[in-house]
């Protein structure tokens, strides 16, 4: 038998707190990250076109256009490299109060928000050339 120390019997005031920890959690919504969730739906091929044009210009103009640095941090696989695509995806939707990042929940859903975490992460696609006219 393992020993828990947010039972009761370890301790009611760590027991509360394990409760009040929990309950915290569920008010943000975090209850149950740890269970593996259902992959969000890819965005139709659209607008994975778009997705890709805003970061490649948007957040470019911030963190490089080849997305290796500038004002902003590098975005490349190896610079993202053990960091969690919700807190990635969180940061792309929301910001970082605080600094320069904004947050681009105007821009896109939270869904998108995490296929455009899940790009980073794999090494963002480039943009598709424009024939010449």
């Amino acid at each position: 038998m393992t020993h828990n120390p947010l039972s009761p019997q370890a301790s009611p005031v760590r027991a509360r707190l394990g409760a009040a920890c929990l309950a915290w959690c569920a008010s943000l919504g975090l209850a149950g990250m740890a269970v593996a969730q259902p992959a969000p739906a890819a965005p139709s091929p659209e607008r994975q076109g778009a997705l890709v044009r805003m970061v490649r210009q948007d957040c470019g103009s911030c963190h490089g256009m080849r997305l290796t640095g500038g004002l902003g941090p590098a975005l490349t696989p190896q610079a993202l490299e053990g960091k969690p695509l919700l807190s990635m995806a969180s940061t792309i939707y929301g910001g970082r109060p605080g600094t320069p990042m904004p947050g681009w929940s105007a821009m896109l859903t939270q869904d998108e928000a995490q296929w455009v975490a899940q790009q980073l992460a794999d090494g963002f696609p480039e943009e598709p050339r424009r024939p010449a006219r």
